[in-house]
């Protein structure tokens, strides 16, 4: 037997796609095109194990061929597919049944246990052996152009037990289990995402030109041939150009004493948690936040050269010791760890200054491992963390065109979709499973035409423009807040909502399952429940499988009091009858926001007011960063935030 993933392979003529090994699960019922590599010239032979009949090609002068055959229905039998043009290639334990495609960001690439730990991690581990889930997860990497073919962690498709399952996606994983344990058909899932990643990195160029605010930028790019050579030239002018304009706004080096000097007065800038993130002080901001911090050193360390860890920025820094600078990182995940000369290092008073820069989401000095915040000489440490660092911020982006990123940046738009998603297009999937959106925030009005975009470009991708595509609202999410009505999360999830628009489209909400200082919560296993149930009743006909809480509808004003009104389609549940309902405010003709009463009074309605409003206009619910929300049904399906003043 051989499984081979590469063209050219001297053990065995026919090379397959990097996605086509033993234990794979093929989409039931559905139109496979196989392409591949033989001889030159040679005809190509296909038997498969549930048919007599084998299907015969002839390769080109190149060795290319194209084969389409048909899958049957969904079966636990093992299956074979064996390859011949003259030399034999077989695939083994295939299975037949129902393939899922998880993607997005750190969400949905957060791993049972390696960095992500999920609740239990260490027992649903153990009970990991499920043959007939398989597992394909795709390795990282970046493009320029489309590719043909996918890198594959683990060795290919792999049979679901506790040697895989560790460092497997835990939401593909959980959203896997629910569907074997309702339909008993095999499951595969392919785990294809990256952390930290935005949403125009996961779409095709030829879509992402439609989208307003990256026309010209992708219309270069086609005006350059998308030539890696040729833009990488033009990259690097542009960033230039953008580093010297935004150094020319920076207030840290506009003033009479720049802020990375040791003389600088630190009033009006606030205290903030390193580690941490700036926004829980300094609010969202995108662009240039400079950190300082005095440090009184002993005499014995003066004229010494020191190591300063401040483990990995988020996303990138510039570094100063005494005004003088030590390092810089220039993309994600780099280790801010630098050398300080001896001849910068003396005895009292010494201030660091790092300038950070961030594109999207959450910026700062955030690594978990407070250990790594440290000033080491000589085998002698001092300890960074939880000292008194100050932030203020320098510029902010809006104020900026976009930002040049390198093109193997995974935030570079189309990057991922062509090296990650295209290769696999001409692979029938029953679905999308899609959690992503953090990277997002700050440009919600924005991420509604783009997610819609990249839902309808992956439909046409693929060659399916009903394909079921599910995804996940954000979560709850930094300080608790019960008014918070400019909230720049609150707007993304909206922006999520709108894409419902779309037919065969489902949101699992997600707003009571977040960790205030954790972006990465650990309740995977029940928000692959939800995701799960979507998937039952849509797809899979499972009508009494409740999926989510009523939806909002309309609203009408009663004296000092407004009843809000939710739907309940198909699916649905009726609301819990509460009388003391969180997460809801209510606004004034003085268009000021207060945090308001609540109460159901029926299965679909709710009644909310405030003492401080006699004259309602306007409701919102779960419009925070992180708000309490206590909305749901019995099933514990939530109903999602929403606003009556869009």
């Amino acid at each position: 037997m051989a499984s081979l993933v590469v063209p050219a392979i001297l053990s065995a003529r026919v090379a397959l796609p990097t996605h086509f090994t033993s234990n794979m699960v093929l989409q039931q019922q559905s139109s496979l095109l196989i392409k591949g590599h033989a001889r030159p010239n040679s005809t190509v032979d296909l038997q498969t194990s549930w048919s007599r009949t084998p299907v015969s090609v002839m390769a080109d002068g190149q060795g290319r061929f194209e084969m389409r055959i048909a899958t049957p229905k969904a079966s636990l039998k093992p299956q074979t597919l064996t390859f011949s043009d003259g030399e034999e290639t077989t695939l083994e334990n295939v299975l037949i049944g129902e393939v899922w495609l998880g993607s997005g960001q750190s969400n949905m690439e957060m791993p049972v246990e390696g960095w992500g730990k999920v609740f239990n991690y260490e027992e649903e581990i153990a009970n990991a052996n499920y043959p007939m889930i398989r597992l394909l997860q795709v390795k990282k990497k970046t493009s320029i152009s489309p590719l043909e073919q996918v890198e594959l962690n683990m060795g290919g498709w792999q049979e679901c037990s506790p040697q895989y399952i560790p460092n497997f996606s835990a939401l593909c994983y959980f959203y896997a289990l629910r569907l074997w344990e309702e339909l008993k058909v095999p499951i595969g899932v392919i785990d294809d995402d990256w952390g930290g990643t935005v949403a125009e990195a996961w779409v095709s160029a030829e879509s992402l030109e439609q989208v307003n605010g990256f026309e010209s930028q992708i219309g270069k790019y086609r005006e350059l041939g998308f030539n890696r050579g040729a833009i990488e030239e033009y990259y690097v002018q542009q960033a230039a150009d953008f580093e010297a304009n935004l150094r020319r706004m920076d207030k840290g080096f506009c003033g009479p004493t720049p802020w990375t000097a040791l003389e600088l007065d630190n009033d009006g800038w606030k205290a903030v948690p390193v580690p941490g993130i700036w926004e829980d002080v300094l609010g969202s901001i995108d662009g240039i936040v400079w950190y300082r911090l005095i440090v009184d050193l002993p005499k014995d360390w003066a004229g010494k050269e020191l190591t300063l860890d401040l483990g990995v920025t988020d996303d990138q820094d510039v570094t100063f010791w005494n005004g003088e600078e030590v390092g810089r990182t220039t993309s994600m995940n780099e280790q801010s760890t630098y050398k300080v000369p001896a001849k910068m290092v003396k005895e009292g008073r010494n201030v660091i200054a790092v300038r950070v820069m961030d594109t999207g989401g959450n910026g700062g000095l955030s690594t978990s491992d407070k250990g790594r915040f440290s000033l080491k000489q000589d085998g002698k440490t001092i300890a960074l963390a939880g000292q008194k660092w100050m932030a203020q911020a320098g510029v902010s982006l809006d104020k900026m065109p976009p930002t040049p990123l390198p093109l193997d940046n995974p935030n570079h738009p189309t990057v991922l979709f062509n090296a990650m998603i295209h290769p696999l297009i001409i692979f029938p999937v029953r679905g999308i499973i899609w959690y992503q959106g953090c990277s997002n925030v700050g440009r919600g009005k924005q991420y509604e035409p783009l997610f819609q975009t990249l839902i309808h470009d992956w439909r046409r991708q693929f060659g399916n423009p009903q394909m079921p595509f599910y995804f996940v609202q954000l979560a709850n999410y930094l300080t608790p807040k019960d008014l918070q009505p400019d909230s720049q999360w609150a707007q993304l999830r909206e922006s999520q909502a709108k894409a419902l628009c779309l037919p065969n489209t489902g949101m699992a909400v997600n707003i009571d399952l977040g960790d205030a200082r954790d972006i990465h919560p650990k309740t995977k296993r029940e928000l692959g429940r939800r995701l799960a149930a979507i998937a039952l009743h849509n797809t899979y006909g499972k009508v009494k499988t409740a999926f989510t809480a009523p939806v909002y509808k309309g609203f009408e004003v009663k004296n000092d009091k407004i009843h809000v009104y939710f739907s309940l389609p198909e699916g649905s549940e009726p609301l819990v009858q509460e009388n003391n309902l969180s997460g809801f405010i209510i606004q004034g003709p003085d268009l000021k926001w207060h945090v308001a009463e609540a109460q159901t009074v029926n299965e679909a309605e709710v009644v909310v007011s405030s003492p401080e409003v006699r004259y309602p206009v306007a409701v919102r619910y779960g419009w925070a960063d992180n708000p309490t929300c206590t909305l749901r049904t019995q099933s514990n399906f939530h109903v999602a935030p929403f606003r009556t003043d869009y």
